[in-house]
């Protein structure tokens, strides 16, 4: 007998982002949680319907028969409000990964706060914990007249207030269900609790009713430290509220995205695991955490991966697990997938890869942080000054470039990173934050340049190309106009050449040449061209490029990784901290280059 096709999946733009430093959840348009890792982001899924429809796992919860639905942040949080409209009546549903009072709990917790606005309407609830992606098979345990859920090592709570659970859960149950009927001013409360390997603390309803309520004056409160005056602000704002999701706080990384295994194309095969640090991502997030005034933020990333590095030198790796780590592993599941696009997995196989940009993103960071008024250690200071001159001994190298590529070749952007480190070196080294081999970095720094404008600049194409003696062309070139290694007529004319081949009417655009026959365009590349527009004094059409782009999120402000050129479907990982870093980073460009009477009312 044929086996069943998979259910179709949700859209990836139906899903909105909420967590609490530790982990995050993806909420669905009809309030369902489909993905929700415990206790950390990067932990096996509990609740995993994204990836599998059948055994993942969910958190249902809304109306019973049709409903439309509006949904937005509460303003400057991380806190979601769904409001559901039937034919009887209207009720709102709040969404929250409550935190403490000094902070995340340690424990995870996820509140669900439903209030009658009008009229009645009739809610039903179910949480159903899955498999942990086929690896564990969940049941639940009677203690004490009290039923919890145990999946694996981790272990589920469920409590409320007014939430009309149906009957009392035993040994034969896999999910606990209940039902309500709101009224005006009526308020009930579910409430999904969990640990994993330690006891479990069951939360008294009243008080994660109160924490709801702190966890949106938390978000607001550290909303009030950013700082940022300039166009696109709301969007700037959101951007950084999505980065703050995805700085894990035990430890200061940042994921490069919430989940795993999102496919890239119908067709499969590039689905992976970003559920890691990258060095180049911590790159541009520090520099926008300097840029809008956030310290803690900016000394907990650097600090941990300077400590990271040194752990497991002297060789800067691409990727570092969020614990710290260097072993990312590469593990397929057998598990549907999204819309049933396989693989499932966790890891990622970039970790061996020798990328020489990173050595630029490592010596930027530190920068970076420098320019703000800061000031490195001694131990930092060999530090970069050894990766430095690692960099004069290998920029000759092949790498695998910052797109990861198997095949190792001469890469563009990756000299251009490479000129970047030893520009940065030197500036460093001449204010004396670290030990100064000035001399040797800045005649290397000189030959890249010259090596790049000989062998990567093609006059028939009137670009830089991806690679010496080819037609490809590469949009993370682009790159290099903020860095400085190119601000002038060349890069404009790179940008002629990106827009007709790589680019599309609405301003996305696709990563390198060929890419539009196997994936979607990448959202980050159409900002970095936004971005570069403005350095090379292409003001306006930055401007018209930023106004599209970032009318392309999704409602909540939400980012993946791409977007389709045909009809604007997200795909890849998400949230994706790329994508946002890139439009973060683009607006405050725009802002210090662009003359205000130009900017209008953006």
């Amino acid at each position: 007998m044929p086996s069943k096709p998979p259910s179709p999946s949700r859209p990836l733009r139906d899903y909105a982002a909420i967590g609490d430093g530790r982990t995050v959840a993806l909420i669905a348009r009809d309030g369902a949680v489909d993905w929700l890792p415990l206790p950390n982001i990067h932990s096996r899924p509990v609740f995993a319907r994204l990836v599998d429809e059948s055994a993942g796992g969910c958190i249902e919860l809304a109306p019973v028969g049709e409903f439309e639905v509006t949904r937005r942040y509460i303003a400057h949080t991380n806190v979601l409000e769904t409001t559901f409209t039937t034919d009887t009546g209207v009720a709102t549903l709040t969404d929250a990964m409550v935190t403490g009072i000094a902070g995340r709990l340690p424990w995870a917790e996820l509140a669900r706060r439903v209030e009658g606005v009008s009229g009645e309407v009739e809610f039903a609830w179910c949480v159903q914990p899955g498999t942990m992606l086929r690896s564990a098979a969940p049941w639940t345990e009677r203690i004490d007249g009290f039923s919890i859920m145990r999946v694996g090592h981790v272990s589920l709570a469920v409590v409320g207030s007014e939430h009309g659970i149906h009957g009392e859960p035993d040994e034969r149950s896999e999910s606990i269900s209940g039902g309500f009927t709101t009224a005006e001013g009526s308020r009930h409360l579910l409430v999904i609790a969990a640990t994993e390997g330690e006891p479990l603390r069951v939360p008294d309803a009243k008080n994660v009713d109160r924490g709801i309520d702190r966890t949106v004056d938390g978000w607001s409160m550290w909303s009030e430290e950013f700082s940022y005056d300039g166009p696109w602000a709301e969007d700037v704002q959101r951007s950084a509220l999505a980065l703050k999701l995805l700085l894990f706080s035990p430890t200061g990384a940042i994921a490069a995205a919430a989940t795993t295994s999102l496919p890239e194309n119908p067709r499969g095969g590039k689905n992976w695991d970003y559920r890691f640090a990258w060095v180049r991502d911590l790159a541009y997030t520090a520099h926008a955490w300097v840029g809008f005034g956030l310290r803690e933020e900016t000394h907990a990333a650097l600090s941990w991966m300077l400590r990271t590095i040194r752990e497991h030198g002297p060789e800067v790796r691409v990727m570092y697990t969020l614990d710290g780590g260097t072993d990312v592993g590469l593990e397929k599941h057998e598990v549907p997938g999204w819309n049933g696009i396989q693989p499932v997995v966790t890891g990622n196989p970039a970790q061996g890869q020798l990328q020489l940009g990173v050595y630029g993103d490592l010596i930027a960071i530190c920068r970076t942080y420098v320019e703000a008024g800061n000031r490195l250690d001694t131990q930092t200071g060999r530090l970069l000054a050894d990766v430095a001159d690692k960099t004069c001994d290998l920029w000759r190298r092949q790498d695998s470039g910052m797109w990861e590529l198997p095949e190792l070749e001469h890469y563009t952007s990756s000299k251009m990173g490479c000129w970047k480190a030893l520009d940065d070196a030197q500036w460093l080294a001449s204010g004396g934050h670290i030990p100064d081999n000035g001399e040797r970095w800045r005649a290397e720094r000189d030959r890249i340049h010259v090596w790049v404008e000989e062998n990567c600049w093609s006059e028939t194409l009137q670009a830089y190309t991806l690679r010496p003696g080819t037609d490809d062309l590469d949009a993370s070139v682009l790159l290099h106009a903020p860095t400085g290694f190119d601000r002038g007529e060349r890069m404009s004319k790179t940008l002629d050449a990106i827009t007709e081949r790589l680019g599309t009417e609405n301003h996305l655009v696709y990563r390198y040449t060929g890419m539009d026959q196997e994936e979607h365009t990448f959202v980050a590349c159409g900002f970095w061209r936004a971005t570069a527009l403005a350095c090379v004094g292409r003001h306006a059409e930055a401007l018209e490029a930023m106004d599209a782009l970032v009318a392309q999120a999704n409602d909540v402000g939400i980012y993946a990784e791409m977007i389709a050129e045909d009809d604007g479907a997200f795909w890849g990982n998400l949230p994706q901290a790329l994508s946002h870093l890139a439009l973060i980073n683009a607006a405050l460009v725009i802002r210090d280059v662009v003359d205000e009477s130009d900017l209008g009312d953006r």
